[in-house]
Parts: C-alpha cells; structure tokens; sequence
C-alpha cells in the first residue's frame, strides 16, 4: 500500500506560528494610524469601539454557551472583541505603552489559545499516522500471506501436474513392456485402470 509523499513547503509550516503575533501586530499599526488621524481623545470612537468589543464578547459568550457550542466561533467572536479593545485602547491612548502593553498580552493570549489547537491537531496527526502505520502493516501482512497461500497452490498443482505425467508415462512405460497382461495385473489384485468408452464421451 504506497500513499503519496507531501513535502510542505517552509512558509506553509511557518505561517501558523506568526499568525498570532502578526494579527494583533496589525491591530496596533492600524490603531495608532486611526490615532493619528483624529481618534486620539476622541469620546465617539472609543464609545464606538466599546460597544463593538463588548457586542463581539457577547456572540462569543453566546456561541460557547449551551452543549450545542461552537468552539470555532466562539473563539473568533472572542478573539475579534480582543483586536477591537486592542484598537480602541491603541486609538484613544495618548502615548504607546499603554497600547503596547495590550498588544503584549493580546499576543500572549492569542499564542496560548493557539498552543491549546496546535496541541490538539498535533495529536491528531500522529494518531492519524499511527493508524495509517498499523494499516499499511495490516495490508502488507495479508498480501504475504496470500502471496505465500499462492505460491503454495501453485507448488501443490505443480507437483500434481507432474505426479500426472510421471504415471502416464509409467503406464505407457508399461503397457510397451513384452508379455504385458492386464488380467494378470487383475489377479495379482493390482488396481485397473477404469475402461474409457469412446461413444459416451463423443
């Protein structure tokens, strides 16, 4: 059983690991660029960007609640009220250590929510590959057996075929020998080949 070999290429592997930290990056760059065009002590925008935040915090809180939960979204709704609070606190702030001090614990936050699905998809692969293992081992298994159930039939129908020809070419053998008597072989109590009607078989 041979399955197809998938060479990722390194920015595929490297892509998840920065997202993280490159989303709030993001979030802090566009905030500081609304703060300078205005946001900066502006009441209305971070009014704006509370009720956004808390609106996003709040379909978070809805999704996961109930058995019924989504994981996914919620995550997203949760992760969408933090870059909006993020940005808000980047636009209204006067200087960049309060904005920076969030965009650190947003970026911390977000690696471990992402260390907890990376750790689960990480299981996931190697069990995925542990049971791919013990099934190619599981067909490779059979295909022995059956190869070795085959060559054995094959052995056996060998042998017979020339077990066939050996006593064929002894009665012939036979049957050419001088003072050659069927019945005597009949009286001495050996085996006779049964008569073959030729009508019956044409």
């Amino acid at each position: 059983m041979n399955e197809p070999l998938v060479h990722r290429h390194w920015l595929t592997l490297a892509a998840p690991k920065v997202a993280p930290a490159l989303a709030t990056s993001t979030v802090l760059i566009l905030g500081r660029i609304w703060n300078a065009n205005g946001a900066e002590h502006s009441v209305g925008n971070a009014a704006l960007m509370v009720v956004l935040a808390a609106g996003a915090a709040s379909a978070g809180a809805f999704a996961s609640a109930g058995r019924a939960g989504d994981p996914v979204i919620a995550g997203t709704a949760f992760a969408a009220s933090g870059g909006l609070a993020l940005a808000g606190v980047a636009g209204y702030a006067d200087g960049l250590p309060l904005p920076l001090l969030l965009w650190a614990l947003a970026t911390a936050t977000a690696y471990g929510i992402a260390a907890r699905y990376w750790r689960t998809d990480r299981r996931d692969t190697v069990a995925y590959d542990r049971q791919t293992t013990v099934r190619r081992e599981e067909h490779g298994h059979v295909e022995r057996v059956e190869a070795l159930r085959a060559g054995a039939q094959i052995e056996v129908a060998r042998s017979g075929a020339a077990y066939a020809e050996q006593l064929a070419t002894a009665l012939i053998s036979r049957a050419a020998l001088p003072g050659y008597d069927p019945a005597a072989l009949t009286r001495a109590g050996l085996p006779e080949l049964p008569a073959v009607d030729i009508t019956k078989e044409h």
